[in-house]
């Protein structure tokens, strides 16, 4: 049993075999048979809650949502777990504390898997990776740039960085920067010999700051010859990406996410033991 909370509990030989159960996950059709994944969502999750729930049903699982407020009652999370554990075979859990999610870990006989908090995004971010190693011959020799704040998506492409070694610059304002990250603020010179372009939105006080960062098509042809812009969703035209942009070659499209449904698929089986 392993728990996935940050993509830094994993090493090399664990994305390699992740990624070799996603490949192969049509043999695992009825693994979950017999067994529960308790789910906590909030309303709001549209791709990570569907792809969760759908690959829990494609493996013959039960899968049991709870909205994310349901932890944040005055019952200590430890008695939380330790009722659970009577019943789930993993818990998959969304809520802005990593601490949270940490301390059900602390507790728990099953599996936790961390599908997003306020720092880091751990299965989003591994399935961009599987893709990107679909559709790139030598995915971890390109250059990866991120244009966006410090927050979570810039955070988790920070733990893949460190724990597969790409190399990973940030593009952003003063005051902005991720710790540990070489920073380019000004936007022309960050793209120039770039691969993947990666992007987040931004909350709405803080995109008068981000004005002079937009992602344009112009701006793209200044990267490197075949580079491709991946934007984590939601993303909004106009405020961190152009409309043409979105329209364009650059961005990789909606069949990249596809990978979100065998890679959480993959997490689960990897977290319970399966090799």
């Amino acid at each position: 049993m392993k728990n996935f909370i940050r993509l830094t509990d994993l090493n090399v030989k664990d994305v390699e075999n992740i990624f070799k159960i996603a490949d192969e996950i049509n043999r695992y059709k009825d693994y979950l048979s017999g067994k529960t994944v308790v789910l906590f969502f909030p309303n709001n999750s549209i791709r990570t809650r569907v792809s969760f729930e759908k690959g829990i049903y494609l493996l013959g699982g039960q899968p049991i949502l709870f909205p994310t407020e349901t932890l944040d009652k005055k019952e200590e999370i430890k008695d939380v777990i330790g009722y659970l554990n009577n019943f789930a075979d993993c818990i998959v859990v969304r809520h802005s504390s990593i601490e949270l999610i940490e301390n059900m870990a602390k507790y728990s006989d099953v599996p936790i898997i961390n599908a997003m908090t306020s720092i880091n995004h751990p299965c989003e971010i591994l399935s961009d990776l599987y893709a990107l190693s679909k559709i790139r011959s030598n995915y971890l020799n390109d250059k990866y740039l991120f244009v966006g704040e410090n927050a979570n998506i810039g955070y988790a492409w920070k733990e893949a960085s460190k724990l597969l070694g790409f190399e990973l610059t940030q593009c952003c304002p003063n005051g902005f920067e991720i710790e540990g990250l070489e920073v380019e603020y000004d936007i022309e010179k960050a793209v120039f010999d770039k691969d993947i372009i990666l992007s987040d939105s931004l909350p709405k006080e803080f995109l008068d700051k981000f004005s002079n960062y937009l992602i344009t098509t112009s701006l793209m042809e200044k990267a490197n010859k075949d580079a491709i812009l991946n934007p984590c969703p939601p993303f909004y035209r106009g405020e961190t990406v152009s409309e043409h942009v979105i329209d364009s070659k650059y961005f990789v499209g909606y069949e990249f996410k596809k990978s979100l449904l065998c890679v959480q698929q993959a997490i689960i089986l990897y977290c319970m033991g399966n090799k």
